[in-house]
């Protein structure tokens, strides 16, 4: 299951690191003949704005992956150790399904509504853009569900934690 995920981020990241330096060439190539030439070609600045959109939502789901997204975590400190901290634990985890499943859900309806839309410089199906909402939000879950196991997984152990060592319990009695 490892292989899988460090396989995925791989690619995510190279898709990403590929989407990023074709944006850059093309705004550098925009920025050149707009001033250079005095003309820029109309569907730089829109394919450079549809890879902007491509590379936040695969780094979103790649930040996911790596736990790396912001988050408040006074309330989680202040808790950790305890029944309280677990429950809470629990209720952000299942915050996280809700939103990744409206973004699934509400994306893929985006996707299908722009089928008949095109964009004016590209002339492609605008579908091709909103696409990576319902991807973005399918590799989300993946790394979510992952997580969940990971939190049943330290319960089955009688920890609530991954930072604390093996033999401490679950639930302070302090």
């Amino acid at each position: 299951m490892d292989v899988i995920f460090k396989l995925l981020r791989k690619t995510l990241y190279g898709i990403s690191v590929v989407a990023m330096i074709v944006m850059l060439a093309i705004i550098f190539g925009q920025v050149i003949t707009r001033y250079l030439f005095g003309f820029s070609l109309e569907w730089t600045e829109e394919l450079a704005r549809f890879l902007f959109v491509w590379v936040v939502f695969l780094g979103s789901a790649l930040i996911m992956g790596e736990d790396g997204h912001l988050a408040v975590e006074l309330l989680p400190r202040l808790l950790k150790g305890s029944k309280p901290g677990f429950l809470l634990n629990l209720f952000i985890n299942a915050c996280g399904y809700v939103f990744i499943l409206l973004l699934i859900i509400q994306g893929w309806k985006m996707t299908q509504t722009m089928t008949f839309q095109t964009s004016p410089g590209l002339g492609i199906s605008m579908s091709y853009v909103y696409i990576i909402m319902p991807i973005s939000g399918i590799l989300m879950l993946m790394y979510h569900v992952k997580d969940t196991i990971s939190i049943f997984r330290l319960l089955a152990k009688g920890r609530t934690d991954p930072r604390v060592g093996d033999n401490q319990p679950i639930i302070s009695t302090d």
